[in-house]
């Protein structure tokens, strides 16, 4: 994704600093990179002395500098798209036409199309660089005597190249997006850059050998079929070559069945791979280093670059994670820092530093758990949703004698089944939002206590059993039931007011019956969902996929872990560093922030499309911490209340906290969850 706020200081004095570093040592890189690839293409196992010599000499050449040259202004542009694309948040799409729009997005199709044309770039200088019959595009077919060209004819073997080059630059890119590969995630464990870099460049080489064989094997597939159509006519045609036909041609079995061919364009895939993938391994290491923000400073100015401002800041993310990355780190292994943050201000006497880093954390932990919350009211009511739609006819009825009061018995008839379903009330039943069930909630509850107005007052209602001077011998009674506990798809139209069998009837209102047009309306859309929801392409296009929401819901929990990690050091070092108690005064408010949190995590693992295990890692360059991280944040939080609780002991029951919440903190004082 392109960065919001270019102008921002810390987009132009940091991030753009550890981005040119970056691309400056992967240039620093290619040569070697370079002299390798050289080297594996001019191989030659029973001539190893003439092997050597000639990989030397061709290093020299005129060939392989202005490949160089080439090579550095691909690069140049990969690390540019590197750092307008790359994201702290990972962006997963939950149904497969989610996927195939994040696909056609036309800032994705810009990526791709730029990265096809910088693979044929490479490909054409790993051409030049092998040498022999992969050097021209065209070569002299036709000659007199005296040496005069007549014709020039297509090398197709070059054209391979070039084609090869811009499938693998396309690949990279598309598979990149599926993928997530400019996902950005920070290690628990800090290291030096060249020991990350030294421990991540054997499975750059390793996995970039890999996907060139697979991409090899794809793009031969399509050069067979599709090769002399879509290839050699239309180039032909263009640069007007003679075209060659030959029993050895490439879009041919027997063509496509030369090894040496085969294994140079293998290396020069996984040449192209190593080189674009050390570029963004290295920014992945750039971008992600710690940095440590000032807690407090003596000058106005540098107050906008100190911990509490910063941590309060919507954009860039990447500066919102760096500062509590930093927050976490500062509150296990800075006691001098945590001394600031404890400060009081002069004058004044305020917490400052404190309320404004206690702040943002509470929000981030209430956000999240808002989110939570939301997430489960919205599958549990479309799950009651559904189970109401395939029981439609289910008739509810709610008749009692209230004796105390000396009121008459009432008697309830079908909300829904007593009237005519319009059309709006059977599409509000096959699907409810939670918008539209507050909305019908409280219509429920005004239609309620109308209804109430008008049994004191002596209305009747015609459509109950007790309408008239005969009773209705079918009429059962039953225990009470609690209004709400009716089914929440009605409309509130359809609640009728029920009235005492003493009172004399009352002509019913004339029922509102819905307009033709209405009507047809919703019986074409009616009609046009069965013929969707009958067509296999269009429920595979739209089907969820396996946990894709729950992973989505905390793409951004790394900033949470931080906020809980950060907050659980603070309050244990609190106990006896805090000579002010800056903490007392929000330990209650941060204690029940994490409890409920905790509350709402364990209820979203019992769901049954969220996997309780994390899955396995495969061989990949695909970061799938964003996968994960609803498990670590499980285990961060868990953590983070036993910290505490095992720091003050006792002394937390004289924390203000509600039954429901002192009873959950018992199970961490025994160490029972």
């Amino acid at each position: 994704m392109s960065l919001p706020g270019q102008n921002h200081w810390f987009i132009r004095n940091v991030i753009w600093w550890r981005a040119a570093a970056s691309i400056a040592w992967s240039v620093l890189l290619l040569p070697v990179t370079t002299a390798l690839f050289v080297l594996f293409s001019k191989v030659s196992l029973l001539h190893p002395i003439q092997w050597i010599s000639e990989s030397v000499s061709l290093l020299y050449g005129s060939y392989v500098i202005f490949s160089l040259l080439m090579l550095t202004g691909v690069l140049l542009v990969v690390g540019f798209f590197n750092l307008q694309y790359y994201t702290v948040v990972a962006s997963i799409p939950c149904t497969k036409i989610a996927l195939l729009g994040k696909v056609l997005h036309p800032q994705q199709f810009v990526h791709s199309l730029v990265h096809c044309t910088l693979g044929m770039i490479v490909a054409w200088c790993a051409s030049v660089m092998i040498g022999g019959r992969y050097n021209y595009l065209a070569y002299p077919c036709s000659e007199d005597e005296s040496g005069t060209i007549h014709q020039m004819c297509l090398n197709e073997h070059h054209l391979f190249f070039l084609l090869a080059g811009a499938f693998i630059g396309y690949s990279y890119s598309l598979l990149g997006v599926v993928r997530n590969m400019n996902y950005i995630s920070f290690h628990t464990v800090q290291q030096y850059k060249y020991l990350r870099f030294k421990g991540a460049l054997p499975l750059v080489v390793k996995y970039s050998a890999v996907e060139s064989l697979y991409l090899l094997r794809n793009f031969c597939i399509l050069y067979f079929f599709l090769g002399k159509k879509w290839s050699k006519n239309p180039y032909s045609t263009v640069l007007q070559l003679f075209e060659i036909n030959s029993v050895n041609a490439l879009d041919t079995v027997t063509g496509l069945l030369d090894l040496s061919l085969l294994y140079h364009l293998w290396i020069s895939g996984a040449f192209l791979l190593v080189t674009w993938y050390t570029t963004m391994l290295l920014f992945k290491i750039y971008i992600s280093e710690m940095y440590s923000f000032p807690v407090q400073s003596a000058f106005s100015e540098e107050a906008s670059e100190c911990l509490p401002t910063v941590i309060s800041s919507k954009t860039p993310l990447i500066l919102k994670f760096l500062a509590l990355q930093d927050l976490s780190s500062l509150s296990q292994h800075s006691p001098s820092r945590r001394q600031e943050v404890f400060s009081l201000s002069q004058p004044g006497g305020h917490p400052h530093n404190w309320s404004a880093i206690c702040k943002e954390s509470l929000s981030l932990i209430h956000d999240l758990t808002q989110r939570l919350v939301g997430y489960h009211e919205a599958v549990s009511s479309n799950g009651r949703a559904k189970s109401q739609s395939s029981d439609k006819e289910h008739k509810s009825t709610t008749s009692e004698s209230s004796e105390a009061s000396g009121l008459e018995e009432l008697a309830k008839t079908p909300w829904v089944s007593s009237m005519v379903q319009t059309p709006a009330v059977v599409s509000l039943q096959s699907y409810v939002s939670p918008v539209a069930l507050a909305a019908a909630f409280s219509a429920l509850s005004d239609n309620l206590l109308a209804f109430l107005v008008q049994r004191l007052a002596g209305a009747q209602d015609p459509f109950s059993p007790w309408y008239g001077s005969v009773q209705s011998p079918h009429v059962t009674r039953r225990a009470p039931k609690l209004w709400s506990s009716s089914t929440v798809t009605e409309s509130p139209l359809s609640v009728t007011p029920l009235a005492s069998p003493a009172i004399a009837p009352t002509p019913a209102p004339p029922a509102q019956t819905p307009g033709f047009l209405s009507l047809w309306l919703q019986s074409r859309q009616e009609q046009v969902k069965n013929f969707l929801a009958k067509r296999v392409l269009i429920m595979y296009l739209f089907s969820k996929l396996p946990e894709a929401s729950s992973q989505a819901l905390f793409a951004d929990s790394q900033a949470h872990i931080w906020a809980l990690e950060g907050l659980s050091h603070l309050i244990a070092a609190s106990y006896t560093e805090d000579r002010f108690g800056v903490v007392q005064t929000t330990f209650s408010s941060i204690l029940s922030s994490m409890l409920t949190l905790q509350e709402a995590v364990d209820k979203h693992f019992k769901l049954p499309h969220a996997s309780s295990k994390p899955g396995r890692s495969s061989f990949s360059m695909e970061d799938t911490t964003y996968k994960t991280l609803r498990f670590a944040l499980r285990a961060a939080l868990k953590t983070a209340i036993y910290r505490i609780t095992s720091t003050f002991g006792q002394h937390i029951h004289a924390v203000q906290m509600t039954t429901e919440h002192r009873k959950r903190l018992q199970q961490f004082m025994e160490y029972k969850e």
